[in-house]
């Protein structure tokens, strides 16, 4: 016989699930005709299951003294969908918490303050054109790159996927790439359709027209041919990383910038995204997205020295091996890295540590950094061993990065997790540049050791087409900031 507490609780699960699978389709119109991103505290509810989208409610009680519930954030992703705005990432959760909790309603409706908690969302203007954007290269990178432009195609979209660039196959090569980009054994199958017309050399994906151009060098693309122009290149296959190597996709007909994932050499600037984005100038045609490392330990780095003050320290990356090293052992020209990479560590250097002053100057000579290669394929740990200028204590910083990762400028690239379960295939998919791990941070005094998880490929990923949106003059704020 069911008890009166269980026809409660599934009463009350009926109307959660219910509420979520009505405010899936809301949260994707407003994605894809208006550019709103939607979360509920950093939690991402574009392409959201409704049981997602239940999670990231029930999560808003790690962070606040109550609770949210979908009947009372619901109102304000409804209100959303009326408004005449465009472009921003909108933290419905933060919002609707503030309004019903934190005093923040002011005698106001919904919809007014709403207007007044997203006065900076401008609409843009009806002469406001996509950036052309080419992939060249689809490898790791490439490919989680075209899911999340694809994910982002629509009406509102203003980085347009349209070509990708390999060099030439044999027959069956344009099934065989479009196989890779459905099928992914880390990340998972891809979130739609696919599907190819080799005639024309085209992968077709979600509502995406994306041209296969297979050229051996730069030198060989017309990308005019193809109807592209003033393209955003983003190259991906490492191949060239100073202004002599990229400044050759500036000589093909039909670019106009250059982005490069990983770490750029000479005066080429290295970007992370949230720490020294406002270096990117509209007159600056190669820029470098520098490592998923940097990107993953400079936005705490700074965090911490913004507080507390960094007198020295050492990163070691615990990190997953990468497609350079070899399955089995075989010549490589680094050291160690020719052993079997699924069934050793290896020991290597990295340049991470260093590179963070490229983004962070003040840090500049502080910091010391080595690498460990461990047999998993994706999602690294950053261990920093800091000397603080300035003594806490565990519960101190913890706090402090916790507040960093929902209030403050860095919160797309700083997450937190007070979880003691949580591990390396937990963070598979992260958005975010780096996740603290608080259980494992140790302090004592002005010597501080943080644990900070990061998807090498995704969370990075992400972090690149920030990067993108700045170079394509595309501004995305996050409401509210703090």
């Amino acid at each position: 016989m069911t008890s009166q507490l269980e026809e409660q609780y599934q009463s009350s699960w009926q109307e959660r699930q219910t509420l979520a699978e009505n405010m899936q389709p809301i949260v994707g119109q407003l994605f894809r005709n208006k550019g709103i991103e939607i979360t509920i505290y950093g939690k991402p509810l574009v392409n959201a299951s409704p049981i997602d989208i239940i999670k990231a409610h029930k999560s808003v009680a790690l962070h606040e003294e109550s609770k949210l519930r979908l009947r009372e954030s619901y109102p304000f992703v409804e209100a959303l969908s009326k408004m005449d705005l465009a472009h921003g990432r909108v933290d419905i959760g933060k919002l609707a918490y503030r309004y019903l909790f934190a005093g923040a309603a002011n005698g106001l409706s919904i919809e007014q303050y709403l207007e007044k908690e997203l006065a900076d969302i401008a609409k843009p203007g009806d002469d406001e054109e996509a950036k052309d954007v080419v992939l060249y290269g689809f490898g790791r990178i490439g490919r989680i790159l075209a899911r999340l432009l694809i994910e982002r195609a629509g009406p509102s979209s203003r980085l347009n996927l349209r070509a990708i660039v390999i060099r030439p196959g044999k027959a069956g090569d344009l099934a065989k790439r479009a196989s890779l980009l459905r099928r992914d054994s880390v990340h998972g199958p891809f979130n739609g359709s696919i599907t190819i017309d080799e005639e024309n050399n085209v992968i077709k994906a979600n509502g995406a027209f994306i041209k296969v151009i297979y050229a051996k060098s730069p030198a060989e693309i017309d990308y005019t041919e193809y109807g592209i122009k003033n393209a955003l290149v983003v190259d991906n296959t490492g191949i060239w990383s100073d202004e002599e190597g990229l400044g050759q996709h500036l000589q093909s007909k039909g670019v106009d910038k250059v982005l490069l994932t990983a770490p750029a050499k000479g005066d080429i600037k290295n970007i992370v995204y949230g720490v020294n984005h406002d270096m990117i100038l509209p007159e600056d045609k190669i820029i470098s997205a520098a490592s998923c490392t940097t990107n993953a330990i400079t936005p705490v780095l700074k965090a911490v020295n913004d507080r507390f003050g960094i007198r020295n320290g050492h990163v070691e990356t615990v990190h997953s091996y990468t497609n350079d090293q070899n399955l089995i052992d075989n010549y490589h020209k680094s050291p160690r890295r020719g052993r079997s990479a699924p069934l050793n560590m290896v020991i290597t250097s990295t340049g991470a540590a260093k590179a963070v002053a490229k983004a962070l100057p003040e840090l500049k000579g502080l910091l010391t950094g080595n690498a460990i290669r461990v047999p998993t394929p994706n999602v690294s740990m950053a261990i920093m061993n800091l000397n603080l200028k300035e003594a806490t204590d565990t519960e101190g910083l913890n706090d402090y990065l916790r507040n960093i990762s929902l209030h403050s400028p860095l919160q797309n690239q700083v997450d937190y997790t007070a979880s003691t379960e949580i591990v390396s295939t937990d963070l598979v998919g992260s958005r975010y540049a780096g996740v603290v791990d608080s259980q494992a941070t140790i302090v004592d005094g002005d010597r501080a050791v943080l644990y900070v998880w990061y998807d090498n490929e995704f969370g990075y990923s992400c972090q690149v087409v920030q990067v993108m949106h700045d170079m394509a003059d595309v501004h995305v704020p996050t409401l509210p900031g703090k």
